[in-house]
C-alpha cells in the first residue's frame, strides 16, 4: 500500500476529490480496526465469563451459557452450540442449515 501518488498531472479540483477519497478510506479503515478491536474484547470477555460459569456443572445444565436464563420443557428448551459445545436458548442461538447445526450468537460473531 505504500505506493506515491503522482497528482501532478490532475487539476486541483480532481486532486481534492483524490485527496477526499483518500481521506475517506483512511477514515473506515480506522473505524473498522476500531470496530473489530471492540469484537475482539467482547469476546474476550464471553470467554472469560464462560470458563467461570463452565466450572459448575449444575448451571451449566439448567442454564443458557449465553444469557444465563433457566431451560425450562417446551418454553425454553436447550440447544448445543455445534463449536463450543455450550448448551444454550433458541433466544440465542440459529440454526445453520448448510451444517445441520445449532451455532450460539457469541460463536457465529467469532466467525
Amino acid at each position: 500500500m505504500g505506493r506515491k501518488l503522482d497528482l501532478s498531472g490532475l487539476t486541483d479540483d480532481e486532486t481534492e476529490h483524490v485527496l477526499q477519497v483518500v481521506q475517506r478510506d483512511f477514515n473506515l479503515r480506522k473505524k473498522e480496526e476500531e470496530r473489530l478491536s471492540e469484537l475482539k474484547q467482547k469476546l474476550d470477555e464471553e470467554g472469560s465469563k464462560c470458563s467461570i460459569l463452565s466450572k459448575h456443572q449444575q448451571f451449566v445444565e439448567h442454564c443458557c451459557m449465553r444469557c444465563c436464563s433457566p431451560f425450562t420443557f417446551l418454553v425454553n428448551t436447550k440447544r448445543q452450540c455445534g463449536d463450543c459445545k455450550f448448551n444454550v436458548c433458541k433466544s440465542c442461538c440459529s440454526y445453520q442449515k448448510h451444517e445441520k447445526a445449532w451455532i450460539c450468537c457469541v460463536c457465529q460473531q467469532a466467525r
